[in-house]
């Protein structure tokens, strides 16, 4: 099994490979890379432009951002590419290895989160899709001239007959391009922590009933099976050690642009009296919380069920067992103290806690710039 025809990686590969970002290499990769990138650097020209009317530079600033993080994700994909390419291949190996098994309840355990990983990536992609549409046409109930997104070219008046009307299609155009650099990576990263998550809870499983493996099999199988144990526990180790490698500085750019442009559109809705402007305001915060959520809640549970592996090893039957298992099974209940994390940058594991410290961080932000301006 390939990555493209693993279930649970399926839908976000597909869109990478459709664009060429992974397994092919054609014309497509350039016709979205090279012209988002040219309108990520007219949207941060623009933001210089206005620099002091705070309602404009606001919201032009959080399409800066987030085109900023879409091509940035863009280019750390195709840069690593065959380090993406290889996780993939690994990661759909190890899904069919999974598969293999006869057993009821990891069959349940995985169609469970089969189902919910396809579930997400078909979700984001549908919202990213309404959302950008959403962009696209709310300028045309604004009764002015104005485009989806901030953009300033130097010389050039954009908003004069027939520049305007170009601008405009070209950068409807390049929306779809743009959410398909942006949304497949978040939905990587919650397939790839759910696949994580079918390893773990397989593992807990087989543990937990190592008792039915004693009374079936003689010493020898025993410790070929408690072998085969130890060795998916060191797979799982070394699967989310290579998320977190892949993912864990695009975390951090997260965790860096999150908390300011959510005070900054906090603030806004505080400053804007049209209620489309709200409304859309309203979507910009949505979109921002369900990206950033989905990140550390997925995290966040990878972290608890792997120090569950301890709890389901000494669950089994170690009691009635000789001494040479008993240290096996006391190595895995040690190492699975340490929880598996997927980190910002290497440096702060990425769980419910913190992204609540990053709300509430936000907010604080948010009242200070409130009162100030008052």
């Amino acid at each position: 099994m390939d990555a493209l025809d693993c279930p649970l990686l399926s839908v976000n590969v597909r869109v990478w490979r459709f664009w060429s970002f992974v397994l092919v290499h054609n014309w497509r990769r350039y016709i979205s890379i090279i012209p988002v990138t040219l309108l990520n650097v007219f949207m941060f020209a623009d933001l210089y432009r206005a620099w002091g009317n705070i309602e404009e530079v606001i919201i032009n600033a959080y399409f800066a951002v987030l085109y900023f993080n879409a091509v940035l994700r863009t280019l750390i994909l195709v840069y690593n590419r065959k380090k993406y390419e290889h996780f993939l291949s690994e990661a759909a190996k190890i899904y069919e290895e999974i598969k293999d098994h006869k057993d009821e309840t990891i069959c349940k355990i995985m169609n469970m989160y089969t189902k919910r990983a396809r579930g997400l990536s078909i979700a984001n992609l549908m919202l990213g899709a309404v959302i950008s549409s959403c962009f696209v046409v709310y300028p045309l109930f604004t009764g002015q001239r104005r485009l989806p997104y901030g953009m300033f070219i130097p010389g050039i008046s954009i908003f004069d007959t027939p520049l305007y009307e170009i601008s405009y299609i070209a950068q409807a155009v390049l929306t779809f391009p743009g959410c398909c650099m942006h949304v497949p990576y978040t939905s990587f990263f919650a397939s790839g922590t759910l696949l994580g998550m079918i390893q773990i809870k397989t593992l807990q499983y087989r543990l937990k009933n190592f008792k039915s493996l004693i009374s079936e099999s003689d010493e020898k199988d025993i410790k070929r099976r408690l072998h085969k144990l130890i060795e998916d526990h060191l797979r799982i180790i070394r699967f989310v050690k290579d998320i977190n490698d892949l993912v864990t500085y695009i975390c951090l750019i997260e965790f860096l642009s999150f908390g300011l442009i959510l005070c900054a559109l906090l603030f806004l809705l505080n400053v804007i009296n049209n209620m489309a402007q709200v409304v859309i305001v309203v979507a910009y915060i949505f979109t921002m919380l369900a990206q950033i959520f989905a990140f550390y809640w997925h995290s966040n549970e990878i972290r608890e069920e792997s120090m569950k592996i301890a709890e389901a090893a000494y669950s089994g039957p170690w009691v009635d067992v000789e001494n040479s298992i008993k240290k096996k099974l006391l190595l895995i209940i040690i190492r699975a103290q340490r929880p598996l994390e997927i980190t910002v940058g290497n440096l702060y594991p990425m769980t419910l806690e913190m992204f609540q410290s990053l709300l509430n961080a936000s907010y604080s932000y948010f009242t200070i710039l409130r009162r100030l301006y008052s």
